[in-house]
């Protein structure tokens, strides 16, 4: 009974020492993460790609990199994770995890967030009311509920298009009937010029202008032009003038069109542009078919296409690049954001910024050494 009594008492003290050792151990990392010490995981990099696209969702799969200062991860179980993805402030794809546990140094975590295609129109409207420019920012916040903290990593991008700068030219070109007893060419088209017009919700215009040349003895009247626009294969719009233009004997007429796409039909080409890759890029085929109708002066109509008029334009884009810049930068607590600058590097209390990507780190400590999902301006071939 003696030796029980011992063998008690000394398995009693052993544990009494144990729960005091952890205790003292939970105090000192509580106590380290009260004063700072220890750090807040912060974002380092992030990286991303398209998955499968519908008619109505696009999926955005993510890799984000969680950078933990601290030697253990200990007591970092309850970190939450926030992403959002915007265009001109519209929202285009936002999410995250929760419960996510990080060890030390270098996490990745990936997950899927839905973008939905019914964002694009608003998106494109926004783009095209300013003079086709994007603000692209991809939004992370890391959040560690032990500490009630968080650090945020924002990044944003310029996307500029040119999609009918090419339209205006002062190139000359024939218009030909080809019809028995007519001459050739009926008229020349000396010079184009377009604009977007004043975009709403359902339509996107685009602006034309056209002189027209007539080099024959008699007056001819251009009844009607007409358009077809598509891109990727997908209709666009259509559409005809309402109104008679007199083409004078050796003298010239500005013809004005108004050519709408339909901005409903936008999330159907969105498919077919990220369908399109080629060599990693999202590629779209700008088309835009001319008719019109000219009555000669026996009285005679004619239907003549306008082939030499016909807009072609290659627009590819890398939204989502890969192995972009690498460059460090600093946390500094619970900051507001502070928007950088692609004229230079440019370092503030709030932050720092890439000159490529106006990158903006808050946070406690950590390292910005990934690159931002690699949003690339849009490039039109011509």
């Amino acid at each position: 009974m003696a030796l029980n009594r011992i063998v008690s008492a000394l398995t009693a003290g052993k544990l009494r020492i144990a729960v005091v050792g952890l205790l003292v151990v939970a105090a000192a990392v509580g106590g380290a993460f009260a004063l700072g010490v220890v750090g807040v995981p912060s974002v380092a990099a992030v990286n991303n790609s398209f998955g499968d696209v519908t008619n109505e969702t696009t999926v955005v799969e993510t890799d984000l990199v969680v950078s933990n200062p601290n030697p253990i991860g200990v007591g970092l179980d309850g970190v939450s994770i926030d992403y959002t993805v915007s265009m001109n402030d519209v929202e285009m794809a936002s999410g995250g995890r929760e419960g996510v546990s990080v060890a030390s140094g270098n996490s990745s975590i990936a997950f899927e967030t839905d973008l939905e295609n019914d964002a694009i129109p608003p998106w494109w409207t926004s783009h095209v009311e300013n003079d086709e420019r994007t603000t692209v920012a991809i939004d992370a916040t890391v959040t560690s509920d032990l500490l009630g903290r968080s650090a945020n990593l924002t990044r944003t991008r310029q996307v500029e298009t040119d999609l009918i700068g090419a339209f205006t030219s002062d190139e000359t070109r024939p218009v030909n009937a080809d019809a028995p007893l007519v001459d050739d060419p009926v008229l020349y088209v000396n010079e184009t010029r377009g604009r977007w017009g004043t975009v709403s919700e359902e339509e996107t215009p685009i602006e034309m202008e056209f002189d027209a040349y007539n080099p024959n003895l008699e007056p001819y009247v251009v009844s009607e032009i007409g358009y077809d626009v598509t891109m990727n294969g997908v209709e666009m719009g259509s559409g005809s003038t309402d109104e008679e233009y007199v083409i004078p004997s050796y003298g010239s007429e500005t013809v004005e069109l108004s050519a709408a796409l339909r901005n409903e039909r936008l999330d159907e080409w969105w498919v077919t542009h990220l369908n399109e890759s080629v060599n990693g890029h999202q590629v779209s085929d700008l088309r835009i078919e001319f008719y019109a109708v000219v009555e000669l002066p026996s009285g005679e109509e004619l239907t003549v296409p306008l082939d030499a008029l016909t807009y072609e334009e290659t627009v590819e884009t890398d939204i989502f690049d890969e192995g972009l810049d690498r460059g460090e930068g600093s946390d500094t607590g619970d900051s507001t954001d502070a928007e950088g600058s692609d004229d230079g590097e440019n370092t503030s209390d709030g932050g720092s910024t890439s000159a490529d990507d106006n990158t903006t780190d808050d946070g406690d400590s950590g390292d910005d050494s990934g690159d931002d999902g690699g949003l690339l301006p849009l490039a039109a071939d011509r």
